[in-house]
């Protein structure tokens, strides 16, 4: 391929016939004389003889110039030339196509699926062989592997059914798998790249140096905007939520959406990535009910699965219940409750109370103070809530010293050890540092923290392996042991000053806090239990059902986060109990892609090439005719008239193509949108010139018609923007118009054209995209300087009887985006149309409540009641375009019954 400015050339030794227009010119350049009839009567036979010759003996020098360009327009179209052609490969061996096809490339599988597509069809033009190679590992499990060869058609069409998958890429793995290559072919590679490095060590440059190393590489990596959510923390200000992403540079900003596990919103919490940073932290500021409540956090724009984090009842603030018997209450400084609870409330739901009452109610966790005295029935009771999968904590003081239970995580020595006592040691003991596995592995010790006294545990083979904390003396502290599903933690002092000064730190917090989380929670699953899939998080982040290669999850799998294709993100377990298992456990960094020698970076393709092939011989064809007219012509075996009309239609040809290519292309484009609006019913939005929006109304109106399709017998097709100054609107039922601050008021023409479309028939529904806007008294200044030289008749708000709240579904409001803003339409009786309002405005946002993306999902959260308030969302939407295209239908439905009353039936 040859290249000269934005034009190639597929074949350009053909380009080499353009030598022989001389060769060309010397053959065109004799026309034979046509023959003429002539008289010969023999009296005048002279005088109708004249001197000079009149008939050319040559082609006039225009004609030969128009055949000369006949004949270089053939040569060219047949080197096949290209306009804006794609960056061609270097070398010319072997192509290798590698595509990184983990849960990172969905952030911009379009693209990156589209200029992949433009390279596979010039190598299809070229009817060159390729290999693939994916990255991530496959969905049963096996590395990945280099394919067959294969034609650059069935190339494209595996690609076309490529999906992201939801675990990361093995590049060590796929390294390996080049093993299979010929080394001493010279290769040819184009590495599609999702352009970031998630685990440690994960050979990004060692693998981009195998590349290099077979030949060539051009890597196609562009910033992706993939983020990760990394695991909330409870605060005592909130839900800590964490985002991360792979590029330094540039401020950011993310949207976090709280969900309930029905989808509906709970809350949404922006977070700001600063120039330099790559995480982004925000507090969830919520009730602990509400809290609680959540199920997963997705992060707004851009679908993976990184951007979803999923919750289960480990995530969430545990109930917790503190055994009480009142009498504390008189003396709360001297409580061991009082301590426990300031330390707790910050991150749990604390309950007091005695044990019936309690116990009535979900509890994670149960504390008893030393000072509590159980029954035999209250034992069992407790026994019960330990081996169904509770959290027991006991404090230790005097009264357990003298009267220790079965309730135990360690048997007991009598007595206590005491400054000053039979069991002393010289001075207070500090607390020795914290080692795995104890929960408490990593928490800092005051130095100033000491014990006086504490109950002794009696030596034992395993009670190294129940301490989780101890003092420097090695004697426990802490320990804890395992009673069915559930779990018993002793803190051998008091959770007072009596015997310690502990609670008075915030060491104790932070070791009451590790305590708690190691509840299994309401639900507890037992200990070794293997977990069934339940629902899977595929590539864009969206809850699917299981596929058969997914495996139960087990202890081992879920502590080390191996997430994969047996075990990918998602809830296991059952409804009853269920675990999740976050991409995130499997992702330890995010960075991105090295530089590599040897690999050339370049963006994605966006503009597609123009092959000029067709359009340079149809223009050869057309001259052609052009040229046998005048050939004709010059013989004199056209007739005068015919001729001049052939001459005219030849003018006409010639000055068609000699017009600017702009014009042409203006005219072709607004033949084509004429035949894309009127072969199929549309709807249509009005362009504001802001991407953001426009894109916005074109995802919305594809939510709807998607929705129309689906629920009802209009079957829209896809929705199509309109320019009102240069574009017709008049074959569109319906215009959706948003209102943006950016849009220049219309002109006197484009008024002309709205005011045409109104009147024969059609409505706007203008978007005033505001909550705030609850009325129409209250529209903007844009709406009314947009709006003004327009004929809007008398408006007010949708009557209950209205036909909108009845074409299609019951309604009793129009919610969007926004709920609460009121809807307005042509007064009774100024409707001409039917009795279709042509007017409508409205605030609510209904574009993004409508707006899906390429995966059919959502794009933007509405408030206040979710997934509800969508629904009703779409409701309206298709109320709406039934109203238009069906104008009083539903109106003379109501007169039925008195119609027939009238008729005696």
């Amino acid at each position: 391929m040859t290249t000269i400015g934005p034009l190639a050339f597929l074949e350009p030794w053909i380009l080499a016939a353009l030598a022989l227009l001389p060769v060309i010119w010397w053959l065109l350049r004799a026309t034979p004389p046509a023959p003429k009839r002539q008289g010969f009567p023999a009296i005048r036979l002279l005088l109708g003889l004249k001197a000079q010759e009149e008939t050319p003996e040559r082609t006039p020098w225009w004609l030969l110039l128009l055949r000369l360009f006949i004949a270089a327009l053939i040569i060219v179209a047949l080197a096949r030339p290209i306009l804006d052609p794609r960056e061609e490969l270097p070398g010319s061996g072997p192509l290798l196509v590698v595509i990184d096809d983990g849960w990172a490339a969905a952030a911009g599988w379009d693209d990156h699926k589209s200029s992949l597509d433009q390279y596979l069809a010039e190598a299809e033009r070229k009817g060159e062989s390729l290999r693939l190679l994916l990255t991530a590992p496959n969905a049963d499990d096996s590395p990945p592997t280099v394919s067959e060869v294969m034609t650059a058609t069935q190339a494209r069409a595996r690609v076309q059914g490529l999906e992201p998958k939801a675990w990361p890429v093995d590049r060590a793995a796929a390294r390996e798998a080049l093993a299979a290559l010929d080394p001493g072919e010279d290769w040819r590679v184009l590495w599609m790249a999702d352009g970031v490095e998630d685990t440690e060590g994960s050979d990004a440059a060692d693998f981009g140096a195998a590349l290099a190393a077979l030949g060539p590489v051009m890597r196609l990596v562009e910033p992706t905007g993939a983020k990760l959510l990394r695991p909330p923390e409870n605060a005592s200000d909130g839900v800590v939520v964490t985002v991360e992403r792979a590029e330094e540079r540039g401020e950011d900003l993310g949207i976090v959406v709280a969900l309930r596990d029905d989808g509906r919103e709970v809350a949404r919490l922006p977070v700001t990535f600063a120039d330099g940073e790559t995480a982004a932290s925000g507090s969830l500021e919520l009730p602990i009910e509400l809290a609680n409540a959540i199920g997963r956090l997705v992060l707004e724009g851009k679908p993976t699965a990184g951007g979803v984090y999923l919750l289960d009842e480990n995530s969430r603030r545990r109930p917790v219940g503190l055994l009480s018997s009142g009498a504390e209450d008189e003396q709360p400084l001297f409580s061991e409750l009082y301590y426990v609870e300031r330390a707790l409330a910050p991150f749990a739901e604390i309950q007091r109370g005695p044990l019936e009452q309690l116990m009535a109610q979900p509890l994670a966790v149960l504390v008893l103070p030393d000072e509590s005295v159980l029954s035999a029935e209250e034992r069992d009771r407790i026994t019960a809530f330990l081996e169904e999968g509770g959290l027991v904590l006991r404090f230790a003081g005097p009264k357990l010293a003298a009267n220790p239970d079965e309730l135990l995580p360690v048997q007991l020595r009598g007595g206590g050890r005491t400054m000053g006592g039979i069991m002393t040691w010289d001075q207070p003991a500090p607390i020795a540092p914290f080692t795995p596995p104890s929960p408490y592995a990593g928490l800092l010790i005051p130095q100033d923290v000491v014990v006086n006294q504490q109950v002794l545990a009696e030596p034992s083979l395993d009670l190294a392996d129940k301490t989780w904390a101890k003092l420097v003396d090695g004697t426990p502290l802490v320990t804890a042991e395992r009673r069915g599903d559930g779990l018993l933690v002793l803190f051998h002092t008091t959770a007072n000053d009596a015997w310690s000064n502990l609670a008075f730190s915030g060491l104790f917090v932070e070791m009451l806090v590790r305590t708690v989380e190691a509840a299994r929670g309401v639900a507890g699953l037992g200990e070794g239990e293997a977990l069934p899939p339940q629902q899977m998080l595929d590539g864009f982040g969206r809850l699917v059902e299981p596929t058969p290669t997914v495996l139960s999850l087990n202890a081992e799998t879920l502590e080390s986060g191996a997430v994969g294709p047996t075990h990918p993100p998602g809830y296991y377990g059952s409804d009853s109990g269920r675990r999740a298992f976050n991409l995130e456990s499997a992702v330890e960094t995010l960075s991105p892609l090295p530089q590599v020698t040897g690999v050339a970076d370049r963006g994605y393709a966006r503009a597609a090439e123009v092959e000029l092939k067709a359009p340079l011989l149809a223009g050869a064809l057309v001259l052609a005719l052009c040229d046998l007219l005048l050939s004709l012509f010059l013989r004199g075996l056209i007739p005068t008239r015919r001729a001049a009309r052939g001459a005219a239609g030849a003018l006409l040809v010639a000055v068609v193509l000699t017009q600017p290519w702009g014009s042409a292309e203006a005219q072709d484009a607004r033949d084509s949108f004429a035949l894309l609006a009127t072969l199929e019913t549309r709807l249509a939005y009005v362009e504001t010139g802001d991407d953001e929006v426009d894109e916005i109304s074109r995802a919305g109106l594809n939510g709807l018609t998607l929705a129309l399709t689906r629920r009802t017998s209009v079957e829209p097709a896809e929705p199509l923007g309109v320019n009102l100054a240069s574009d017709e609107i008049v074959f569109f039922p319906l215009l959706y118009w948003p209102i943006t601050a950016a849009q220049p008021s219309l002109d006197q023409a484009t008024r002309d054209k709205v005011n045409r479309f109104l009147a024969t028939g059609g409505s706007i529904l203008f978007d005033l995209r505001d909550p705030a806007m609850t009325g129409f008294s209250d529209a903007s200044v844009d709406l009314q300087r947009l709006t003004e030289g327009l004929d809007v008749p008398p408006l007010e708000p949708v009557p209950p009887e209205h036909v909108l709240t009845k074409a299609f579904y019951l309604l009793q409001d129009f919610p969007g985006r926004y709920a609460g803003g009121e809807l307005w339409v042509d007064a009774a009786g100024s409707t001409a149309n039917d009795g279709v309002a042509s007017i409508i405005i409205g605030s609510n946002d209904w574009g993004a409540a409508w707006a899906i993306g390429s995966n059919g999902m959502p794009l933007y959260a509405v408030v206040p009641e979710g997934e509800r308030q969508r629904e009703m969302s779409y409701r309206f939407g298709i109320n709406l375009v039934m109203y238009v295209l069906t104008g009083n239908y539903k109106a003379d439905q109501v007169h039925v019954p008195f119609i027939l009353e009238r008729l005696g039936q």
